[in-house]
């Protein structure tokens, strides 16, 4: 039978790990002299230092290949989507007479359109002629700036939240929704023809509960003077055009899904593979005691 190794003392343990850690001795640390220690420390210093140079050079190229103003690839973008504000899948004014309900909205609201105060758009934008594009030729100078056309609060009518009450209608249960266009670098929608957004019920039968609704601008026109947008670095004051709709009698107490589209010639917004292109959808609810 093999000898039974010899039990060694705590002490005996603990001397060990000491000799380990450091061996006056030979002046070794972890088992390794500082010569060793210093060549592997300057063989992972050369190799980490090659990789984060590699990658560094290769991260230079790519951007090499980038324009800062515009998309390198955009052409898979067709129609642009819309959204919302107050930006939610669903807007339940819980109870029309509690104001701690809808007043999340209406907060949302104002902040979303202080760059559209009218004094705001007169001291950064330019009153540009309507019913044409705003083209801006470079000029033979690469990414001029650009000038931005104004879009001011007060062409939204009372869904511009400047009355005496600023509830856009949340506190009436004539809530207002905000619609805009998602930007896209030089798109000109319409063909020179006027656009706009209209809204329904995502369902027929459904329209006569959910009642008349009001667009600000009327007709809920977008004048071609906002397209088109050449970018935030060029187009640096720029503000989306926005489109306010009104919901002026809408039966409480009742889930109402709305479709909005963007009406504009060119355009399809009935694809059934990209249900965002041109379109958003969203649910309103107003309860009432």
């Amino acid at each position: 039978m093999a000898r039974d190794k010899e039990k060694r003392s705590c002490g005996q343990v603990v001397a060990e790990w000491r000799a380990f850690l450091w061996d006056p001795r030979t002046r070794q640390f972890l088992g390794r002299t500082g010569s060793s220690w210093g060549l592997i420390l300057l063989f992972y210093l050369v190799f980490y230092g090659f990789l984060a140079g590699l990658f560094a050079l290769t991260m230079w190229v790519m951007l090499q290949s980038v324009d800062p103003h515009v998309p390198k690839y955009q052409d898979r973008l067709l129609t642009p989507g819309l959204m919302i504000r107050p930006c939610a899948e669903g807007l339940d004014v819980i109870n029309v007479s509690q104001s701690q309900t809808w007043q999340p909205y209406v907060r949302a609201l104002h902040q979303f359109l202080e760059p559209y105060n009218d004094s705001v758009q007169a001291a950064r934008n330019a009153a540009c002629p309507a019913g044409r594009y705003n083209e801006q030729p470079d000029d033979a100078v690469p990414n001029y700036p650009k000038r931005a056309c104004r879009f001011e609060r007060s062409q939204l009518g009372p869904c511009a939240g400047l009355g005496p009450h600023g509830d856009y209608g949340y506190g009436s249960g004539r809530p207002c929704v905000l619609v805009k266009v998602n930007r896209v670098i030089n798109f000109f929608p319409g063909k020179n023809k006027s656009i706009n957004i209209v809204c329904a019920a995502k369902r027929e039968e459904d329209a006569a509960l959910l009642g008349p609704m009001q667009l600000f601008p009327p007709n809920g026109t977008i004048d071609l003077m906002y397209f088109p947008y050449y970018g935030k670095r060029v187009h640096v004051n720029y503000t989306q055009p926005v489109v306010a709709v009104q919901f002026s009698n809408a039966t409480a107490n009742v889930d109402h899904h709305v479709e909005c589209r963007l009406n504009a010639a060119g355009l399809r917004t009935d694809d059934e593979r990209d249900k965002f292109a041109g379109r958003v959808a969203f649910r309103l609810r107003i309860n009432r005691d």
